[in-house]
């Protein structure tokens, strides 16, 4: 890399380690080349002092090699230097605002290049020579230029700050040494800054760890993002296609009941219409009969009335009878009550039917952070029924109460041979897997018991909380995890759970009328979970997964 100053094409002839013009230029056996202060100090800060390390290709050398200057190339890098200062612009040496200036320039200054810690000075390419020509000056201490410099020189002694104090935590010169930090622990600001830069380096690894492990958290939260719209979409398509067939259903009872209605409607009018026209017709006949009547009754002519009077008197059969006599307006109101009762129907199974597709809504779960529960009310909300796979029991585990309980037994039970049984403990895990935010109770009786969460593939042979795919909690008052115990307050008979697998949290209560913080677990789950119980000792000793309502 380029530093201010020297042109890209010449950076070649920089140290890698103080990124710098070559001072004193020496050439490992790798073919890499430092200066020699500088390999030499990367040497001294090697844990084995015999071994030397190449910074760049990290190539190691045992023993140690002999440095000696390269004079070929500190030839070159003398050129380097005269070309250096002959390429720079004259226009662009001179310090502006904001430039450090050459403390030893007159007149119009130039800018400064570096500052020397020892010499307490700031000097520009010309007169910060002769640090790289002078012996004496070749040990001094050459830094960027910066407006900072007067931060790492003693107020009170005007004296350059190179003692760490780790007592009172802040940098220190000689004399502050031997005065009021006198008898404090104290190192030289190096040595400090070699151990902090490896704390640096530590917190690096875990802030870019974190990084990884979030932006897997956002990956698995992005295709659960898409999941949840790929199943919303298909359900909205079913949904759809199912309503679209009820609705054509719908309607086509619908034309059937209007067809069926209008039909009947042709066959009553059409009756009504016939028997219509025939009392029309009777009417007729006996308008006709009543007029032939009216004008016998006015003959004069005594023999001609009673010879004609017993035919026009006869009266035919009436068509109008008892059985057409006009019903009341309710033809169809019987199919009325048949379409309203089946509408009754039908709103109340929408309704039925509705609730249950709200409660499968919520049932999506929510992979964001939520406040964690406080009291056993809110953990209940989250409570899940757990039971015990038998394949996993070891043979001296009893399951019983719907494989809700297991208790130690003497004599080995008549379990089938399987790879997934336990073996060396006496352990059990639960048939359920556990992701999201899960929260179950446990009662326990005996004297050596432990209650886990744990991977499904861990060791058949191990003990939970031995190894770093296992949590466990100890009857004894003991949390343990990776082989590393805690210590707990005292375990009550009735232990809960809480497990939220996103956030990566685990806690341990002992449940009474108030919840109790046994230990908390804050980390990162890599597989769903398992619950599990080791029962140890006596026989008889149990434990019981408990039913939450």
């Amino acid at each position: 890399m380029a530093q201010r100053g020297i042109q890209p094409d010449l950076a070649k002839f920089c140290c890698s380690i103080c990124v710098d013009l070559l001072k004193d230029p020496v050439t490992i056996p790798c073919g890499h080349s430092y200066c020699m202060s500088c390999i030499k100090s990367c040497g001294d800060e090697e844990e084995q002092r015999e071994i030397q390390s190449c910074p760049q290709c990290k190539q190691t050398f045992t023993p140690r090699p002999v440095l000696v200057k390269n004079t070929m190339l500190a030839e070159i890098v003398e050129e380097v230097k005269k070309m250096r200062l002959q390429a720079a612009p004259p226009d662009l040496c001179y310090a502006g605002p904001g430039d450090v200036a050459c403390d030893v320039c007159t007149g119009r200054k130039l800018k400064a290049l570096k500052s020397c810690l020892v010499c307490l000075a700031f000097y520009c390419e010309q007169h910060l020579q002769p640090h790289y020509d002078a012996a004496p000056l070749k040990r001094h201490k050459l830094v960027e230029a910066t407006v900072k410099l007067q931060e790492n020189i003693c107020s009170r002694h005007d004296e350059v700050m190179k003692i760490f104090c780790r007592t009172d935590q802040q940098c220190i010169c000689y004399l502050c040494s031997m005065d009021e930090h006198k008898g404090h622990d104290t190192v030289s600001a190096a040595a400090e800054r070699t151990g902090r830069q490896k704390e640096l380096g530590l917190s690096r690894q875990k802030i870019q760890q974190r990084i990884q492990d979030t932006e897997k958290d956002v990956k698995v939260l992005q295709q659960e993002v898409e999941a949840i719209s790929r199943s919303a979409d298909k359900a909205v398509k079913d949904s759809e296609k199912i309503f679209t067939e009820l609705i054509r259903l719908i309607e086509k009872r619908r034309s059937d009941v209007k067809q069926q209605i209008r039909s009947q409607q042709g066959e009553e009018v059409s009756r009504a219409e016939e028997v219509q026209e025939k009392l029309k017709q009777e009417i007729a006949e006996l308008r006709r009969k009543d007029a032939e009547l009216e004008q016998l009754s006015h003959t004069q002519d005594h023999n001609n009335f009673l010879r004609n009077y017993p035919s026009l008197s006869r009266l035919s059969e009436s068509t109008h009878s008892p059985s057409i006599n006009i019903r009341p307006l309710s033809y169809f109101e019987d199919a009325t009550a048949a379409v309203s009762e089946l509408r009754d129907k039908l709103q109340e199974l929408l309704s039925e039917e509705w609730s249950k597709i709200s409660l499968t809504g919520t049932g999506v779960d929510v992979l964001l952070s939520q406040p964690e529960p406080k009291t056993r009310a809110e953990f209940l909300q989250y409570s899940c029924q757990m039971t015990l796979d038998p394949n996993t029991a070891h043979t001296r585990l009893s399951l019983s109460e719907g494989n809700r309980k297991v208790t130690l037994m003497r004599k080995d039970q008549s379990y089938l041979r399987h790879p997934d049984r336990f073996t060396g403990r006496h352990q059990v895990l639960s048939r359920e897997s556990l992701t999201g935010r899960c929260y179950w109770e446990v009662e326990w009786r005996g004297v050596f018991f432990s209650i886990a969460v744990t991977y499904k593939d861990i060791s058949r042979t191990g003990l939970f909380g031995s190894n770093d795919k296992s949590w466990a909690l100890d009857c004894y008052n003991q949390f343990r995890h990776n082989g590393i115990t805690t210590l707990t307050s005292h375990v009550s008979s009735r232990v809960g759970v809480y497990l939220d697998h996103t956030a990566g949290i685990l806690s341990f209560y002992n449940v009474s009328e108030t919840m109790t913080l046994l230990h908390k677990v804050q980390t990162t789950f890599a597989q769903p979970l398992h619950a599990g119980f080791m029962v140890h000792w006596p026989y008889g000793a149990s434990a019981e997964f408990c039913q939450l309502k």
